[in-house]
């Protein structure tokens, strides 16, 4: 799997970090505080948008390790954030028997999940039981988008950007909305106490630029899988920078879950 763009993580970490679900995390800063020496291993770390979101909230004396393919988002993590109780690790997620999990208390992940396929899901909760290792993953897309200023595609456009979203990503056929709801069976059946809390992004003009990332993200997934032709993406796609720079509001839905061993 390809790394993403840091222009494109850096504009939507702010929105991220906004969108968490509060009572989520401190159920789990209380929960890591009630262990010795909790360490952390934040998987498709991208340049540690997790770390610097969470740190500051969980036990002074944990210790993280960021894990992700793409060796320049390490690299660039590396560089933001210089902390000794951080270790960073390139390894192949799509191969989990590569994550050493001995010492690991919990496993973080952000806007992750949403592209990995069910069996995967499936198998590293089943890897994560093995040593009773609980799993936080914020921001995992729900299907949910909506604008203040409705346009008459906006549902096809949603519906085909959804069917994409269900696409190979690396990791097989990817679960897309349904991420959130298939890891908590997942982890549920295992015998974890599991819970789910909304984290959508709510963006307004001070969001311009992650809105207009965002609307350009959606036209080439649409384009591959529906039938609309290039003038009709254009219409839509113009009326909602337009719409956008006047002051129009974008809601994109996500889901936090928190999956704890008993």
């Amino acid at each position: 799997m390809s790394g993403f763009d840091t222009g494109w993580l850096a504009l939507r970490e702010p929105a991220d970090k906004a969108a968490r679900n509060e009572l989520l995390l401190a159920e789990l800063a209380s929960y890591l505080e009630g262990l010795e020496a909790p360490t952390i291993m934040d998987i498709g770390c991208g340049t540690g948008s997790t770390y610097r979101s969470l740190s500051g909230r969980f036990p002074v004396n944990a210790y993280w390790q960021l894990v992700d393919y793409d060796q320049l988002l390490l690299a660039e993590a590396e560089r933001l954030i210089g902390s000794a109780a951080v270790s960073y690790h390139r390894k192949d997620l799509t191969d989990l028997s590569t994550l050493t999990l001995e010492g690991v208390s919990l496993m973080t992940a952000s806007a992750f999940f949403d592209l990995c396929s069910g069996a995967f899901c499936e198998d590293l909760a089943e890897y994560l039981s093995t040593k009773r290792i609980g799993l936080y993953t914020a921001l995992n897309y729900d299907g949910r988008i909506s604008w203040s200023d409705p346009h008459e595609l906006d549902l096809e456009i949603v519906g085909a950007f959804n069917r994409h979203q269900r696409g190979d990503k690396g990791f097989g056929v990817a679960l897309g909305p349904q991420a959130a709801a298939h890891l908590e069976g997942a982890f549920t059946c295992l015998g974890y106490r599991t819970k789910t809390a909304d984290s959508t992004w709510h963006l307004d003009l001070s969001h311009a630029a992650l809105q207009e990332a965002f609307l350009r993200g959606m036209v080439s997934p649409v384009a591959e899988v529906s039938d609309l032709n290039q003038d009709q993406l254009s219409t839509w796609f113009d009326f909602r920078l337009a719409k956008l720079h006047a002051g129009g509001r974008l809601d994109v839905g996500h889901i936090d879950l928190l999956a704890l061993p008993l």
